[in-house]
């Protein structure tokens, strides 16, 4: 249990102390959010294949059991997208201010966007703790890794939207604290069921995969900078996978 507390706290903190670097930083240009951006992609893939994909196959010789998984967890993902209201009101801002924000909209699905994925991203760690292996602590350090500069993103296009410095903050900790959720979660879920461990890996991998696929990579390559960001991803890629070697 204490293990599961350890992995909750630093995925929480993690994403805290990135917004709270966030706070410093106005306005971030375009080339260096989708360079940041590239670089969580990068983890997240490595995350997602390595710490819980290719872990689940091992386990099972019922391999047809992962890859259903990796797939409802996608789908799983797209329902929530879809179903989950984008709600306005919780900027502070009045209706007015809406109709006369442009970007407020575009900042509001971005920061959505995130939210939605902290939950599964929570889980994917819930549930390679219920694993006990030793990937079960890459797994948790790829996430906590990615969500610094990805808490630092949420934060300055808020700011520049007309977002109070308080109100940014909460839903910030709203944001983490999601993933607090999203790991008990998925530790009760593993633990249930031995039989159902493979497939909630599989599960969890497939979120994660679609998160990066659907809203993380695009975002990335929407402003002219993708060759960074390309690169960026790659060396995500890599840093989790020689934190897995070195591990």
């Amino acid at each position: 249990m204490t293990n599961v507390w350890i992995s909750a706290a630093g995925l929480c903190g993690a994403t805290i102390i990135g917004s709270l670097i966030g706070f410093g930083i106005k306005e971030l240009p375009h080339k260096w959010n989708d360079t940041i951006l590239g670089y969580c992609a990068g983890i997240m893939l490595a995350a997602s294949t390595i710490g819980l994909i290719v872990p689940a196959f091992e386990m099972t010789d019922m391999w047809w059991w992962v890859a259903a998984g990796v797939m409802v967890g996608a789908f799983f993902l797209n329902v929530l997208d879809y179903v989950t209201p984008h709600l306005h009101h919780v900027t502070g801002l009045d209706e007015e201010e809406h109709r006369n924000n442009a970007s407020l909209n575009h900042v509001l699905l971005f920061v959505m966007a995130i939210a939605l994925h902290k939950l599964p991203e929570g889980m994917a760690a819930g549930v390679s703790m219920s694993e006990g292996a030793e990937s079960s602590w890459s797994v948790t350090l790829g996430i906590a890794l990615q969500n610094v500069p990805e808490g630092m993103v949420v934060i300055a296009p808020l700011l520049v939207a007309g977002v109070s410095r308080t109100r940014t903050f909460v839903i910030s900790m709203a944001i983490g604290l999601l993933e607090i959720v999203g790991v008990w979660i998925g530790y009760a879920l593993g633990s249930a069921s031995r039989m159902m461990l493979p497939f909630m890996l599989g599960f969890a991998g497939g979120a994660m995969l679609y998160v990066t696929s659907d809203e993380m990579i695009p975002e990335t390559h929407a402003h002219g900078y993708q060759k960074q960001a390309t690169y960026a991803m790659l060396v995500g890629f890599m840093t989790l996978v020689i934190v897995e070697k070195l591990c």
